[in-house]
């Protein structure tokens, strides 16, 4: 597809430069976010149990394994830009893949950026001894900081992210060596493996998962690397199986490190327990010198997001799919598209106003894990449908990998479905709310098929 001599569908073909160990740290840079410090404390209260909740972030683990696994396979094949649009546009036709784009644009990014904008605000006002009132205001700020450095330039947006990969793994790192080294709670437990009193195993277990699957959020993009990695048949599957993997241990290490140095009670009832357990484990000073290192980790995911957020309405704009598609293809200065960005910033504004953490992260994950659903069947549709495409890296184990992947996310959704409807309810709603633009810009004859 051409407009204007450009084609946004094509791209020349990138240096094949990156090896297995770049690669491998792609992949836990890509993913360890700011859902780890604070998803632990809804995971505890969803399972009500040490053992359970330790076992969803390792079911968790393996979920994501074979999802990231799966879907590299398209991004291996059709490495050019659009990313999840492209793959459901690809499978199942431009409306899908518009839906796609749909809730991207309108739910999931600007949930991402509202989310870790909480955190971050959290955070903040604790280190300084702000009352909660000043949340909204600092969240704001925080977002519309990192919004305009992306706006400066995709290096500028870059360099953020080269340095928060960096910081982000001292607090991690200080958590999980020192925190076992504190005296632990008497009651932790790691068998049987059950939930707590007067919980339901699968609703606890649902509940908990939707709540992990916030924190290993990210891997539908690790597949992106392929076209630029020496032997992707071979080194991609192993950093996304030992990267993913790693994230998986790290994170049930998080975990078990929190539950253990404060009581499942605690852990459970406060958002802010990351700080709560820095401050118990290396004191006052220790624990605001660690306090701000998860901050620097926050940031850095919230300009992760923001950089890759405000380039779907831009492809959304190129493919016809949204009204005034010319201003949202338009670029400033530093080539960045501006004009989808301070959409997303005003949805995610009003998300921080009227939302907390964990509703705003429950309704991005039942929403986005719907349309990943749809990505793992892509793969299975598109090699039947083109048996000769060139992919340098098919999933392993197929097809057990991808129906793994697939039966993990329908569990999610159909528990979320039961135990959350009105999140449900509030996602599909936008989702749906975008159809007769889609039918409006259909019948203007503005939608170009991918």
């Amino acid at each position: 597809m051409r407009l204007k001599g450009v084609d946004i569908l094509s791209q020349q073909q990138p240096t094949r430069s990156l090896g297995f160990f770049a690669a491998l740290s792609t992949v836990t840079g890509t993913v360890i976010g700011s859902g780890i410090f604070f998803k632990v404390p809804a995971v505890t209260k969803a399972t009500g149990s040490v053992s359970l909740a330790t076992f969803t972030w390792l079911l968790a683990g393996i979920i994501t394994i074979c999802a990231g696994l799966t879907a590299a396979e398209l991004a291996a094949a059709y490495p050019q830009t659009g990313g999840l649009t492209l793959y459901i546009g690809k499978a199942y036709g431009s409306f899908w893949g518009f839906l796609a784009g749909w809730a991207q644009s309108l739910i999931y990014f600007p949930a991402q950026w509202a989310a870790a904008a909480i955190a971050f605000a959290t955070q903040f006002v604790d280190l300084f001894g702000l009352s909660d009132s000043w949340l909204p205001l600092v969240g704001i700020c925080v977002t519309l900081l990192v919004l305009l450095t992306n706006f400066i330039s995709a290096q500028a947006g870059g360099m953020v992210s080269s340095i928060a990969l960096v910081v982000k793994l001292i607090p991690v790192v200080a958590i999980v060596v020192l925190g076992f080294f504190h005296p632990g709670d008497p009651q932790f437990r790691l068998f049987p493996v059950a939930p707590g009193p007067g919980q339901h195993l699968f609703t606890a277990l649902g509940s908990g998962l939707l709540a992990t699957m916030f924190a290993y959020d990210g891997w539908i993009h690790v597949g992106t690397m392929a076209g630029e990695m020496k032997n992707p048949q071979k080194h991609l599957p192993r950093a996304i199986f030992l990267g993913l993997g790693l994230v998986t241990i790290v994170y049930l290490l998080i975990n078990l490190a929190f539950l253990y140095v404060a009581p499942l009670g605690t852990v459970a009832a406060n958002l802010n327990i990351s700080s709560r357990v820095a401050h118990i484990v290396f004191g006052p000073l220790g624990g605001k010198i660690i306090t701000i290192g998860i901050m620097i980790s926050v940031y850095g995911a919230l300009n992760g997001f923001t950089m890759t957020g405000i380039r779907v309405p831009y492809v959304m704009g190129y493919l016809g799919y949204l009204p005034f598609a010319r201003a949202f293809r338009a670029l400033n200065r530093g080539g960045v598209p501006w004009v989808g960005g301070c959409l997303q910033f005003i949805v995610a504004v009003l998300m921080i106003l009227s939302g907390t953490f964990d509703t705003i992260t429950n309704m991005l994950v039942v929403v986005i894990w719907f349309f990943y659903m749809l990505c793992f069947a892509a793969v299975f549709i598109l090699r039947r449908r083109e048996p000769d495409l060139s992919r340098p890296y098919k999933v392993p184990g197929f097809p057990l990998v991808p129906i793994i992947a697939m039966l993990g996310g329908a569990f999610i959704i159909l528990t979320t479905l039961f135990t959350q409807p009105t999140i449900t309810l509030i996602g599909v709603l936008i989702t749906l709310a975008g159809v007769p633009i889609y039918h409006y810009q259909q019948a203007h004859h503005r939608i170009r098929q991918i």
